[in-house]
């Protein structure tokens, strides 16, 4: 019997053994019970009769469950590992004296020690790849891995990617090892059961069962937009960083990572794990070019929340209701520009998939291939629209463009109460508010717009909302964008040339 079918069976009579321990305790002995009359009694007499004669079954039921667990185990312990580090930290050297201010003592070195967890993902001849976090290797001077059944290998990182905290390391066997069937993450739902494998405070393949609670979570500040995360209740600790989060068919659908945590690093049942969909790019680009490359569009982005600074924004554009990212800039020559994506531009699909918000169009985009095409579904003005665009390079350290190229180069923000009451604007002065001048290179920069202008007018037409902003904007048929403006009660025209 298949794994899945023995589960599903296994639970529907787990279910029932609970329902037969609540009869034995209301009808503790089958022949007391009354005989069955017309109404609910009838079913209280046949469920009394049912719970004597089904504890074999529910018993052999659970033994069921049991076993495919084990079976499960069995599949998945061999290809997780456990990885060794060893760094070299530099601390300042002290005396006790310090405080004389008698000078530098010197630094002192030292060797410490650390650990995590891998997955083995592909073995390409004697060359086996393991998949784990950036932050269990980034400073190791020494990797060393464990396998399940003891066999230990020396390793050495092939790369590591900052922008998901993910890495590959490597080693050298001979022998054929076992490798991790990697499962499809986007399949998985809230409710769903999981385990997580690792080494948990050096306690070597644990294993521990929970569902997925949440799918699609964000980190926390500090933490990439690059990726989202899975949300686990299965005991996630200290030494389970980079190992294997699997479905009931023992498939790989996450890379456990971090907890949120009150207890100084002890799980309380928050665990998170990257979705292996979106470390698949991540492991074939560094098996197969020794670097891993993202995506590149081109362009600034935001979410249309209605709070500040983007209230009212959903209203103007007519995209009330809907998901998806704002185009706010776009650098000229990006793939973005070449493909005629413009501020303004509300991206509500990529490929046919729905784009949920500003994050998610960023792991969309960083997961295509550079020098590929794909569709664009924007709402322009209110209208959709479909774009080709050929999606560029990230460049490594994220220096995407010269701040030069970024149009505008500057955000708006719609004049609430809130904000006029803040930025002190006389009454009468009507328009949008210069929330922020991107950098001094850009070109709202160089035309001399500041943060705290408003603009009264765009090409002559009254500025009443975002919409009427972005369409003379993007207005091609005029050399330059020319706005009326209110400086501190003081009208004044800034030329925007293209």
């Amino acid at each position: 019997m298949k794994t899945r079918h023995k589960i599903i069976s296994a639970l529907a009579a787990v279910v029932l053994l609970a329902a037969a321990s609540v009869v034995l305790i209301a009808f503790p002995r089958a022949e007391e019970s009354p005989p069955a009359t017309s109404g609910g009694s009838s079913g209280q007499a046949a469920a009394s009769t049912v719970t004597t004669a089904e504890l074999p079954a529910a018993a052999a039921s659970l033994e069921a469950i049991q076993l495919s667990f084990r079976d499960i185990a069995r599949r998945v312990l061999p290809v997780v590992v456990e990885i060794d580090v060893t760094e070299t930290v530099t601390q300042a050297q002290g005396t006790p004296f310090d405080f004389f201010n008698r000078g530098d003592q010197g630094n002192r070195e030292f060797q410490r020690s650390g650990l995590g967890s891998g997955i083995i993902v592909q073995q390409a001849g004697s060359t086996v790849f393991v998949l784990t976090n950036k932050h269990v290797v980034e400073s190791a001077t020494e990797i060393s891995v464990k396998l399940h059944d003891q066999r230990t290998f020396k390793a050495k990182v092939v790369g590591m990617d900052p922008r998901k905290d993910l890495a590959v390391v490597s080693f050298e066997s001979r022998a054929a090892l076992p490798v991790a069937e990697l499962g499809r993450s986007s399949e998985l739902e809230p409710g769903d059961l999981v385990l997580a494998v690792g080494n948990p405070f050096g306690f070597e393949s644990s294993i521990t069962m929970g569902i997925v609670s949440a799918v699609g979570r964000s980190g926390p500040d500090g933490r990439s937009q690059y990726t989202d995360y899975i949300q686990t209740d299965a005991a996630i600790n200290q030494g389970n960083s980079g190992g294997a989060l699997v479905d009931i068919r023992g498939r790989l659908v996450g890379v456990n990572t971090w907890i949120a945590s009150s207890t100084g690093g002890g799980s309380v049942g928050i665990g998170f794990a990257i979705p292996v969909d979106n470390a698949k790019k991540t492991i074939s680009d560094f098996i197969a070019k020794g670097k891993v490359e993202y995506g590149w569009l081109g362009v600034q982005i935001g979410d249309l929340a209605e709070t500040a600074p983007y209230a009212g924004f959903s209203k103007d554009l007519k995209v009330e209701g809907r998901r998806g990212a704002l185009v706010v800039a776009t650098y000229k020559g990006s793939p973005a520009d070449r493909a005629g994506l413009a501020p303004g531009d509300f991206v509500v699909r990529v490929d046919g998939q729905e784009v949920r918000n500003r994050d998610h169009l960023t792991q969309i985009v960083g997961g295509l291939a550079a020098g590929s095409t794909h569709e664009f579904e924007v709402i322009r003005y209110g209208e959709r629209q479909a774009l080709t665009v050929k999606i560029g390079v990230r460049d490594d350290k994220d220096e995407v463009a010269p701040a030069k190229s970024l149009w505008p180069g500057m955000t708006v923000v719609k004049l609430t109460d809130e904000i006029r009451s803040a930025a002190k604007l006389a009454a009468g002065v009507d328009g949008l508010l210069v929330g922020a001048v991107t950098d001094p290179d850009t070109p709202a920069a160089k035309a001399g717009f500041k943060a705290g202008d408003v603009i009264v007018s765009v090409n002559g037409k009254p500025a009443k909302n975002v919409m009427d902003y972005f369409q003379a904007l993007n207005d091609a048929s005029k050399r330059s964008v020319s706005f009326a403006v209110n400086r501190s009660g003081k009208e004044l025209t800034i030329e925007l040339p293209r």
